[in-house]
């Protein structure tokens, strides 16, 4: 269940447009005019540090792949424990695409 404070026309929006990406290229296209470069490689950098976790990697690991800070790495931990499982979702997704292109 989303946080019903997350939800606005606004932010419907958002999830509608992204939503309707239909290939990683128009995902670039998107997200350099919506968001700064230091936006872009934060939210990549939240997501790495989710997968490093999730692959239980140490936090120095982590803080040695990603750059994060260990307040960042324990905010997505948190996520990841307490969280909409948003994170738990897209990491499912990425790991049976990844395996389905093993095959």
């Amino acid at each position: 269940m989303t946080n019903p404070k997350l939800r606005d026309e606004l932010s419907e929006q958002l999830c509608e447009a992204v939503l309707s990406l239909g290939s990683v290229e128009e995902c670039y296209q998107f997200f350099e005019d919506i968001c700064t470069v230091s936006e872009l490689k934060a939210l990549s950098q939240r997501l790495e540090v989710a997968r490093m976790l999730d692959a239980k990697h140490t936090y120095d690991d982590i803080v040695e792949r990603t750059g994060a800070s260990t307040a960042t790495i324990s905010r997505v931990k948190r996520c990841l424990n307490y969280g909409a499982d948003g994170y738990k979702l897209i990491l499912e997704r990425l790991k049976a695409k990844q395996a389905k292109e093993l095959e």
